[in-house]
Order: C-alpha cells, then structure tokens, then sequence
C-alpha cells in the first residue's frame, strides 16, 4: 500500500477530534526528541519548534474566523495560548527559556482531545 494511500485511507477513518490528537502527538514527540538535543545544537532543535509553532498558528487563524464553530470563549482560549507558543518558542531559540513548557501545553491539549475527554464532557452536560 502507498502512502498516499494510506494517508487518505486514514483522513477518511479519522475524525477531526482524532486527526487533531494525531497531530499533536506527533509535533509533541519531536519536541521531546528536541529537548534531549544540546541547546547550543539549534540545528537539532529548529525544525520541531518551527512545525509546533506552524500549528498554532494554523489553529490561532482557525479560531479568529468567525464560521469557527467553537464557543467564543474556547477560541479566544486557544488564540492566547498561540500567542504564549510563538513567544515562548522564540525565547527556547534564543536559549532564555526552555522547551519543557511547550510539551506540556501540548500534552494538555491532546488530554483535552482524547476520547475519555469526550465521554467526560458528555456525561458533564
């Protein structure tokens, strides 16, 4: 089987929920791989930091579309929370902060987007 193959194979057995969590995980282990790396080694580093802030901003511009479905609230949530990404990655670069903080925000999202979340905040409402 191809990869396109599998890929579309997946995009089509996957909800929007579980390609978000997919995402996530995989940005988020690339980090915990960048955070084993040397600070000084920015080579090793970069392109996990670049990829987890391309996907808050891909979801900040999401959130700041009004057809955004999300309760009001929530999106501006998640827009403050890109903003702290895209500083805070800037400081890991410049080797003022470190990169722990981003993993956990991601952690925390993907707990929000796992599936006993899901049943969690069914049985609330």
């Amino acid at each position: 089987m191809s990869l396109q193959a599998y890929h579309q194979a997946a995009t089509r057995a996957e909800s929007p929920r579980q390609t978000e969590y997919r995402l996530f995980a995989q940005v988020t282990m690339a980090l915990m791989e960048a955070a084993k790396a040397d600070p000084s080694d920015l080579g090793s580093r970069i392109d996990a930091l670049d990829w987890n802030r391309r996907i808050w901003t891909v979801l900040s511009d999401d959130c700041a579309n009004p057809a955004n479905g999300l309760p009001a609230p929530l999106r501006a949530s998640i827009i403050s929370l890109s903003i702290w990404v895209g500083r805070h990655t800037s400081a890991v670069i410049r080797r003022s902060e470190e990169i722990e903080p981003l993993i956990e925000v991601n952690r925390m999202i993907m707990q929000g987007l796992s599936p006993g979340a899901v049943s969690a905040q069914t049985a609330a409402a």
